[in-house]
């Protein structure tokens, strides 16, 4: 049987493993200039010169030949018989027979692009990595030792400041309103008010006067961290100076532009010490002291509806 004739057809180089090591030894490179510059990345740019070079020598095998002699060309002399009709007589070709079913050339090439989609992922992946993930490494909300409980008198309102991030200084201080309401089954109960207004964020006042003369410094065990409470009777509650919005001492709003109560924080004790935890947004609140009743949701923006219709408006809330 006669193999069908292909010299119509452009010839291609057949397929090639060179190009995978060639790729190998550019992850190689890039991986170790991340992890391991001194060993990694010059195992990697050794391996990718080998196999680029010989890449390269592959590619270039069929110019580098000697041009076979090309022999003339010989015609037959012209038949005197008159031509067959097509349909008559044998088939001038058989019908070709179906091929492999999976031919190294397809199979090569889904290996090539297999392996490439694996290198490149484990190249992108700790380049993106790298990247992305410090931006959020060591985020969110710390514990803030607050000191002992006995720098908090029962009834009495206290301007605490501290700092979230210690290490960061004077750029990581925060504000809050603290109360001591006494016992509650038999544990300590505390009001912590943030002082971030719930319109845009602009720090609120105590409505009353402030003690300044009274003022403490208290410096608990993490290194850096330095707490100052001042006393003041919020009797008016808190006000913004920036816009006018006005809340009760339980953080409730009552006049103004903010659209909630303000922000309050979790806390715990801890070996007698008043542990500063996360804060929550608060709708509002029913009651007062150790006897309200808190509608607390997860930390929310400045200007952002919490309950409500509203609240469709502000379906993901920006990471805190």
């Amino acid at each position: 049987m006669t193999e069908p004739q292909h010299e119509d057809r452009p010839h291609l180089p057949g397929p090639s493993l060179y190009p995978i090591g060639f790729a190998a030894g550019v992850a190689c490179i890039l991986v170790g200039l991340i992890v391991n510059p001194t060993l990694i990345a010059p195992i990697g740019a050794a391996i990718a010169i080998v196999f680029g070079f010989l890449w390269a020598r592959d590619a270039t095998m069929d110019y580098r030949r000697e041009p076979e002699p090309i022999e003339p060309e010989r015609r037959e002399a012209p038949l005197t018989a008159p031509p067959i009709p097509a349909d008559r007589g044998e088939a001038a070709m058989p019908a070709p027979e179906p091929g492999e079913r999976f031919p190294r050339s397809r199979f090569l090439e889904a290996s090539t692009l297999g392996l490439g989609a694996v290198i490149g992922g484990l190249v992108t992946v700790p380049v993106v990595g790298f990247m992305v993930v410090p931006a959020f490494k060591g985020q969110g909300y710390p514990d803030v030792d607050l000191g002992p409980l006995d720098n908090f008198p029962e009834g009495k309102w206290l301007i605490t400041t501290f700092y979230m991030h210690p290490e960061a200084g004077n750029v990581s201080r925060r504000t809050a309103y603290i109360r001591n309401n006494g016992q509650l089954n038999g544990e300590p109960s505390f009001t912590i008010i943030s002082n971030r207004c719930a319109h845009l964020g602009c720090p609120v006042q105590p409505n009353g006067p402030v003690q300044p003369g009274d003022k403490k410094q208290v410096t608990p065990g993490e290194k850096g961290q330095k707490v100052t409470l001042v006393p003041t009777i919020p009797a008016g509650g808190f006000g913004c100076p920036c816009h006018g919005g006005q809340y009760d001492p339980e953080g409730n709003r009552t006049a103004g532009p903010p659209v909630r109560a303000l922000d309050r924080y979790q806390y715990a004790v801890v070996n007698g010490h008043l542990v500063l935890g996360k804060p929550f947004s608060v709708a509002h609140v029913d009651g007062e002291g150790k006897n309200a009743k808190i509608h607390a949701y997860k930390l929310a923006g400045p200007g952002q509806h919490i309950d409500g219709w509203e609240q469709i408006l502000y379906p993901i809330q920006p990471p805190h």
